[in-house]
C-alpha cells in the first residue's frame, strides 16, 4: 500500500503522523511511504532521517494524489479539503462531532474516515490516551501560568506559602486527562478536587492519591458550589465520537471568581463550557465574564518530540494492519480497529457521531 505522511498545517502544530522509525517498520513490511518535505522538522526529524528509513520525500500535491492511506495528526483544515480524493482513506484525530463541514466533505468525497479517538479496547481509548496523557499533564502548567495577575488571573500562587492557602483546582472528568491533571495539580501543591458522574473512577483516584485529591460526584448543585471557590478548572470530559457534555453555562460561569482560569482540554469535541471555542498556540486565551479561557485544540503540539513518539508507538500497529490487510480486510478482521470508522462509503458509520451530527447511522457491513 502507498501511505502518505503530510506536514501538518494547523497553526503551531509541530507533530507529525509518523516517526522515521515507524516509517522504517512500514517499509520493511513491503509498503511505500511518502513523507512531505519538512513534515518532521517540528518534531526534530529531518528529511534525511525519513530517507534513511526508506521513506520517499515529496511535495504535498504529489503525496495526496498518490497515497491510498493518509496518516496525519490533526483533522484536515479547509486548505487541505481539495487535496483529499475520492475513495482515499484518512487515519487521524478527526473530531467530527463539532465539525460538520469536514464530515460533509468526507461523505461527499466517499473518504474512509478513520478516527484515532473512537478506537476502544477494554473500555479504554488506546490512541487517544497518549495525547490525553500529554494534555492532562500540560493543563495544570498552562493554568498555573495564567493564574499570574499579569495575565489576568486571580494572582494566587498555585502552591501557596506557609500561612497562606494554595490555589484550588477543579477537574471535570476522571479519565486519562483528568487523572494526569490531578497528579500535576496535587504535585504543584494545589487543593485539588475531581468531579465525575461515575463513582468507579473516583474510587480508583481516591486509592491512587491516598486522600491527597478530593473526589465528588458531578451534578449541577455540587458543580455550582465548587466553581464558586475554584481558581483553576480543567475540562477533561469525553464522549467517544460524540460532543462533549456542556456543563458550564453562562449562569454557572458567572458564579466563578474573576481571574479564574478554565483550561478546556475537551474543546476539540466542542468543549464543556458554552463559552469555549478553539484557539491556537499563538493566541491561546480569551476572557468571558472575567474568566480566562485557555482552549487550544492541539495542546500536545507544544511538546511535539514527546507527542510524536508517543503517538507513533500507539498507532503503528493499526497502520500496519490497515496497510497489510487492506482497509476493508483489516476492519473486518478486527472489531477494535473497526471502531475507528467514522465515515464509510458516503455514510456515517459511528453511532455517536451520527447522533451528534443528526445524520442517519450507516453501520459498517
Amino acid at each position: 500500500m502507498v501511505i502518505g505522511v503530510p506536514r501538518e498545517v494547523k497553526v503551531h502544530e509541530y507533530r507529525v503522523g509518523m516517526t522515521p522509525a515507524g516509517v522504517g517498520e512500514l517499509v520493511r513490511g513491503g509498503h511505500r511511504v511518502l513523507v512531505e518535505r519538512g513534515a518532521g522538522e517540528g518534531s526534530g526529524f529531518a528529511d534525511d532521517d525519513y530517507r534513511q528509513a526508506g521513506g520517499e520525500c515529496c511535495g504535498r500535491d504529489e503525496l495526496f494524489a498518490r497515497s491510498e492511506l493518509v496518516v496525519k495528526v490533526k483533522e484536515p483544515l479547509p486548505a487541505e479539503y481539495e487535496l483529499l480524493r475520492e475513495g482515499q482513506a484518512l487515519f487521524t484525530y478527526l473530531h467530527l462531532a463539532p465539525n460538520r463541514p469536514l464530515a460533509e466533505l468526507l461523505l461527499r468525497k466517499n473518504v474512509t474516515g478513520l478516527a484515532y479517538e473512537t478506537i476502544e479496547r477494554g473500555g479504554a481509548l488506546p490512541l487517544l490516551a497518549p495525547m490525553s496523557e500529554v494534555a492532562g499533564r500540560m493543563a495544570p502548567l498552562v493554568g498555573a501560568f495564567h493564574l499570574q495577575r499579569i495575565h489576568g488571573g486571580t494572582g494566587v500562587l498555585p502552591c501557596g506559602v506557609p500561612g497562606v492557602a494554595p490555589a484550588r483546582a477543579l477537574i471535570l472528568g476522571a479519565g486519562v486527562v483528568g487523572s494526569g491533571a490531578a497528579r500535576l495539580c496535587a504535585g504543584l501543591g494545589m487543593e485539588t478536587v475531581v468531579m465525575n458522574r461515575g463513582v468507579e473512577r473516583l474510587q480508583r483516584l481516591d486509592e491512587l492519591f491516598s486522600g491527597r485529591v478530593r473526589t465528588a460526584v458531578l451534578n449541577r448543585d455540587a458543580l455550582r458550589e465548587e466553581l464558586r471557590q475554584t481558581d483553576l478548572v480543567v475540562g477533561a470530559l469525553l464522549v467517544p465520537g460524540g460532543r462533549t457534555p456542556l456543563l458550564i453555562d453562562r449562569e454557572l460561569l458567572g458564579t466563578m471568581k474573576r481571574g479564574a482560569v478554565l483550561v478546556d482540554v475537551s474543546v476539540d469535541q466542542g468543549g464543556c463550557a458554552v463559552t469555549s471555542r478553539p484557539t491556537t498556540h499563538d493566541d491561546p486565551v480569551y476572557e468571558v465574564d472575567g474568566v480566562i479561557h485557555y482552549t487550544v485544540a492541539n495542546m500536545p503540539g507544544a511538546f511535539p518530540r514527546t507527542s510524536t513518539q508517543a503517538l507513533t508507538n500507539a498507532t503503528l500497529s493499526y497502520v500496519k494492519a490497515l496497510a497489510g490487510q487492506g482497509i476493508e480486510g483489516a476492519l473486518r478482521s478486527d472489531p477494535v480497529l473497526a471502531g475507528a470508522l467514522n465515515t464509510w462509503r458516503g455514510g456515517v458509520a459511528h453511532r455517536a457521531l451520527a447522533q451528534a451530527l443528526e445524520l442517519p447511522f450507516s453501520p459498517f457491513s
